[in-house]
């Protein structure tokens, strides 16, 4: 018999591809440093091998309704975010910065859930002692939670069949044995997170995993890994602040628009529930540049202050500075109210911003930042007690948004006076003009008309 021959590949740890050798910059994403050698062992031979038996194809009206069950983490921001609570037999990635509070949250969760189930925490980067400090602080007496120091995955699994629960913290951290390449490379986390999937979905079990996030803050490893997961979270924020934000990404089972707000403290991690002082300051109204958006993620709406400031250029060319803006949307939308509001921002460096560190994505933010880019334009503060939402278009025209009636209420609900919106949603949210002064707009020329005075300009 012919000896095998085992060959290497050399394979970036970023985006996944194969180089032919070693480089120092990977040709496909761009990334220096990336490229590993992975041992690579050839296929055994098939022509002797039992053909395994697989799943026969049935009729989508003979297939029964799954009934999901959901079990509560105690943490309502957590559950939230996860659609309604935990899933049984569910694949949940939860990625972060280091030191942002993941093994934090995850250790909460196990010690909740230890009361109602059984719950396995494989640690595979801490020690025994470093995850009994940690809960401590957390005030986890851990009589039900089973702590495990391991890094391989076959002995984690052999332990958790007989679980509910099984956390594992982190995948970049674990390896198998049948595999060659070291922990953390590409084929071990890839298969690592397959073996995991296979279990899950087999034993029933809910399986937790903490993920590494490269430098440009998306999980380390190759894009495969979200893809077999059922829920991927992110959490962000920095880690000297408080307040941390974990968004979904991705999930089968719920809205992956959702956001969870929570409060990073001494004794441990708390789902923050008032948003009206993170995401909003006190102090708006009385300066220029800053307004009040309604924002939409996922199933909840609150509050979010986009604020805004310019400054005369010093460079040939100006700068454009937004932080939890798109950089493309401000300079689109910068366009517009040149174009169409008659306002030239070519002299000035424009700084954005979102309030608490928030991300905004979705276009019905649009009139909110071109009013706060007018606003500091025109040295105008618009009222405290008014906020704004809608979509621009290139022609300048304020396109109606989605879910505009949830964004009324809660409007009211915070005990804003004024709302400002798109026209075609006016029939939506007519019903309430009782209870708040509602400004229909077409143009955003006639938007920075009726909230900014044209008489002040201190520029």
């Amino acid at each position: 018999m012919a000896k095998q021959k085992i060959t290497t590949k050399y394979v970036c740890s970023e985006c996944g591809s194969v180089t032919p050798g070693w480089m120092g910059k990977c040709p496909t994403c761009g990334k220096f440093g990336t490229i590993n050698e992975e041992v690579e062992t050839p296929a055994k031979s098939t022509e002797n091998k039992i053909r395994q038996p697989y799943a026969k194809p049935v009729k989508l009206s003979e297939i029964s309704d799954e009934k999901i069950t959901r079990v509560k983490t105690g943490i309502d921001e957590f559950d939230t975010v996860l659609g309604g609570g935990i899933v049984s037999s569910s694949l949940v990635l939860i990625g972060g910065d280091p030191g942002i509070g993941k093994s934090t949250l995850m250790t909460q969760v196990a010690g909740i859930l230890s009361k109602k189930a059984r719950v396995l925490y494989a640690s595979a980067e801490e020690s025994h002692g470093q995850v009994k400090i940690r809960c401590d602080r957390l005030g986890i007496s851990g009589e039900n939670l089973m702590i495990m120091n391991e890094t391989c995955l076959n002995n984690i699994i052999d332990e958790a069949n007989d679980y509910d629960v099984l956390i594992v913290d982190s995948i970049q951290a674990v390896y198998l044995e049948e595999l060659s390449g070291s922990s953390g490379s590409v084929g071990q986390v890839k298969e690592c997170a397959s073996k995991l999937m296979r279990f899950a979905k087999s034993t029933k079990t809910t399986v937790f995993i903490v993920g590494h996030v490269t430098k440009d803050g998306a999980i380390a490893g190759p894009k495969v890994l979200e893809h077999i997961m059922d829920t991927v979270l992110y959490f962000e924020g920095q880690p000297e602040d408080n307040y941390k934000l974990l968004r979904a990404v991705k999930n089968r089972f719920g809205s992956a628009q959702e956001v969870g707000v929570f409060e990073m403290r001494e004794n441990g991690i708390f789902g923050v529930k008032d948003y009206n002082g993170i995401f909003v300051s006190e102090e708006r109204g009385s300066e220029s540049g800053s307004v009040v958006t309604p924002s939409v993620s996922g199933n909840r709406c609150m509050p979010v202050e986009i604020q805004t400031l310019l400054s005369k250029t010093v460079f040939g060319m100006p700068r454009r500075m937004p932080l939890g803006v798109d950089y493309n949307r401000t300079a689109f939308l910068l366009a517009v109210l040149e174009k169409r509001a008659y306002m030239p921002f070519y002299s000035f460096d424009v700084y954005a911003t979102a309030m608490g560190g928030i991300k905004l994505s979705e276009p019905s933010a649009d009139l909110a930042i071109a009013i706060a880019l007018a606003s500091s334009y025109k040295n105008v503060p618009v009222e405290k007690t008014t906020c704004v939402f809608g979509e621009i278009g290139l022609t300048g025209e304020i396109r109606p948004v989605m879910q505009a009636e949830k964004r009324v209420l809660e409007s009211i609900k915070l005990g804003f006076k004024k709302v400002v919106l798109p026209a075609r949603n006016y029939a939506q949210v007519e019903k309430y003009k009782q209870r708040i002064e509602i400004v229909p707009v077409k143009h955003v020329y006639q938007a920075v008309k009726t909230l900014l005075d044209d008489g002040k300009n201190g520029q």
